[in-house]
């Protein structure tokens, strides 16, 4: 478990003049610096070994649990979104527990009287769940209602608050794609996304904020960076089926794909995971798109939200149309594939139909002098028995020529 608090970036008069390496100084308890820009995190750690610190910075028992001395549930989630930070000094090296505001570090409780512009939840556990709902004043969606597929349970307003699922694809660059739900709540300034998987765009946009804190500014651009990024990835996903359904085509239509021991067995496990990957690709866009056509309803984005959710709507749109070309493609590179197993098969078929045609009159003539009849002239004639065997050979290899000869061999 683990879970993230990201605050918009700190706006000081005097940024600018501070030397960069006190950028990474700790202030006192006492400090007047306000706390935007903070980053918190929390990470359950089980048998692992560590420093625990109290609020004071004193060392505590490591069997101790986070969420100890405090009934309240926001104090304990606060308290778990505190994370400890090493800072180097010019000469030593000290340990206290601090949050990052921004590309600063400020003492621990300050961070928490801003408004966090995100609030991430990775596989959280109930009591952070119920510390969110209390702390923020709503009722989280369960994992078995995100998986719910009406309109109504996935885009609504509660109390002021929006609450958005849409479905995600994950692991897919491994054999086993895999369509999550994450749900997207925007609670006054603040954005809170519930997951319980690890999907790539959520890891390549924190590692962004971190470079630039300024995608963080506002919770509204949290969520279009979290889902420009999420498009951006199903693009990237939909030019590697491309790629990998080109391959398979030259494959299937090569001269060396059509040799009689080509197995067709790899080019059709191909096929069907890339068609798998578009049919969960177009049920991912088809979710974003409605989600989009949801924000653009919502009075709160200002001109230039409603201009990059425009641009969001092309782009899915887009990557739409080319989900459907793939998925076109993967139909004829099937049917194709399939086609030349026929084809193959048939080929077998007809060497043993030309195969039973030819060595059937030899058959019937071993048939007719095996018969046990008391008169039968030849069997006594001194020549009976090679003009047998010459009218077989004869019955046998004069098929074959006809056959040769009409192109059937």
């Amino acid at each position: 478990m683990e879970s993230n608090e990201i605050y918009a970036p700190l706006r000081t008069s005097t940024d600018g003049d501070q030397p960069e390496n006190a950028e990474r100084d700790v202030s006192a308890s006492g400090a007047e610096d306000e706390a935007h820009g903070a980053i918190e995190r929390s990470e359950k750690h089980t048998g692992d070994d560590h420093d625990d610190f109290d609020e004071h910075g004193h060392e505590t028992e490591a069997e101790d649990d986070m969420y100890c001395d405090s009934d309240n549930p926001t104090e304990r989630l606060d308290r778990a979104f505190a994370r400890d930070f090493a800072v180097e000094d010019a000469s030593e090296v000290t340990r206290e527990p601090a949050v990052l505001a921004g590309t600063k570090v400020v003492a621990p409780g300050k961070a928490a009287k801003a408004a966090p512009v995100w609030i991430d939840l990775f596989e959280p556990d109930a009591s952070e769940l119920r510390a969110i709902e209390s702390r923020f004043g709503i009722e989280v969606p369960t994992r078995e209602e995100m998986q719910e597929i009406e309109l109504s349970s996935r885009l609504y307003d509660e109390d002021g608050a929006l609450f958005m699922t849409v479905t995600v694809l994950n692991k897919a660059a491994t054999d086993d794609p895999e369509s999550i739900a994450v749900t997207f709540i925007m609670v006054k300034k603040t954005l809170i996304t519930l997951r319980y998987a690890d999907p790539i765009p959520f890891k390549t946009f924190s590692r962004r904020v971190k470079r630039s804190p300024g995608l963080a500014s506002s919770a509204d651009a949290v969520l279009l960076g979290l889902l420009e990024q999420i498009v951006d990835r199903l693009a990237d996903i939909m030019e590697i089926a491309v790629a990998d359904l080109e391959k398979i085509s030259n494959a299937v239509f090569s001269k060396e794909g059509n040799r009689p021991d080509q197995d067709h067995h790899d080019n059709l496990r191909r096929i069907g995971r890339a068609g798998n990957l578009a049919s969960k690709a177009k049920d991912s866009l088809l979710n974003l798109n409605r989600m989009a056509l949801f924000l653009n309803t919502q009075a709160r984005f200002k001109k230039d939200a409603k201009a990059r959710l425009k641009t969001l709507s092309r782009d899915i749109l887009s990557i739409t149309e080319h989900a459907n070309f793939v998925a076109n493609k993967v139909t004829f590179l099937l049917d194709a594939t399939l086609g030349m197993i026929n084809l193959e098969q048939n080929n077998i078929i007809k060497i043993f139909s030309v195969a039973a045609a030819a060595f059937l009159p030899p058959t019937l003539i071993a048939s007719i002098y095996g018969m046990n009849f008391q008169f039968m002239p030849e069997l006594h004639w001194e020549f009976g028995y090679p003009l047998a065997i010459a009218l077989m050979v004869l019955s046998a290899v004069g098929p074959l020529w006809y056959f040769k000869r009409k192109g059937w061999l």
